[in-house]
C-alpha cells in the first residue's frame, strides 16, 4: 500500500468535510436568518446537495473509463438513472425505517423524508460514486474481509458511523430537556453529520496505523 494513495484519500476526504462546513458557512451570506437549528430543512437541502456534489467530483470526474461500451453515451445515461432510482430508494426506505421506529406516520412528513435523504447522503451516494448501481459489489464491499482498497475501507468506516451517528441522536430526544435542537429530527440529522464527518476523519488514520496489516485481494 502506497503512502500516496492514503494522502489522495485524506485530501478527498477533507473536501468532504470541508463540503459540510461549506454548507453551514456560506448560505448565511444569501438567506436571511439562515441557522442549522431555526431553518433546519433549508439547511439539510443545501447539506446534500454540496456533499452529492463533491462525491460526484471526486469519484466520477477523475475516473477513467477503459472501455468504448463503458464511454458511450448510452452507458452513462443508463447509469445515471439507475444511480438516480437506487437513490430514490434508498430515501423512502429509510423514511419506512424510521417510521417503523417511531417516527411520526403522518406529521412531519417532509421532516423525516429530509432526515433519510441526508442519510442516503452520507451513505449511499458515496457506494453510488464508487461502485456503481451494483448490489453485488456493495454486497461485497459491506462483508467480512470482502474490500478490495483503501476506498472500500473508508466507505466502510463512514457508512457505519453515519448510522451509528444517526442513532446515538434519537437519544436526547425523549428527554425532558426542552432544547430546541430536541425536535425531530435536528438531533437524528446532526448525529448523522457528526458520524459522517468523524468517519472521515478515523478511516485514513485508521488505515494508515493498520496500513502493514491491510492486504487486498483483486477483485
Amino acid at each position: 500500500m502506497k503512502e500516496t494513495d492514503i494522502k489522495t484519500l485524506l485530501y478527498a476526504h477533507f473536501l468532504c468535510i470541508f463540503s459540510v462546513i461549506l454548507s453551514v458557512l456560506l448560505p448565511s451570506f444569501f438567506l436571511e436568518n439562515f441557522s442549522i437549528l431555526d431553518t433546519h430543512l433549508t439547511w439539510l437541502c443545501i447539506c446534500s446537495l454540496f456533499v452529492i456534489s463533491i462525491n460526484l467530483v471526486l469519484y466520477l470526474v477523475p475516473k477513467p473509463n477503459t472501455s468504448s461500451k463503458r464511454s458511450s453515451l448510452s452507458h452513462k445515461v443508463t447509469r445515471f438513472l439507475k444511480c438516480c432510482i437506487y437513490f430514490l430508494v434508498s430515501c423512502f426506505s429509510l423514511h419506512v425505517v424510521f417510521v417503523l421506529y417511531g417516527a411520526p406516520l403522518v406529521e412531519l412528513v417532509l421532516e423525516t423524508f429530509l432526515f433519510a435523504v441526508i442519510l442516503s447522503t452520507f451513505t449511499t451516494v458515496p457506494c453510488l460514486c464508487l461502485l456503481g448501481p451494483n448490489l453485488k459489489a456493495w454486497l461485497r464491499v459491506f462483508s467480512k474481509n470482502g474490500v478490495t482498497s483503501i476506498w472500500e475501507n473508508s466507505l466502510q468506516i463512514t457508512t457505519i458511523s453515519s448510522f451509528v451517528g444517526a442513532w446515538l441522536g434519537a437519544f436526547p430526544i425523549p428527554l425532558d430537556w426542552e432544547r430546541p435542537w430536541q425536535v425531530w429530527p435536528i438531533s437524528c440529522t446532526l448525529g448523522a453529520t457528526f458520524g459522517y464527518v468523524a468517519g472521515l476523519v478515523i478511516s485514513p488514520l485508521w488505515i494508515y496505523w493498520n496500513r502493514k496489516q491491510l492486504t487486498y485481494k483483486n477483485n
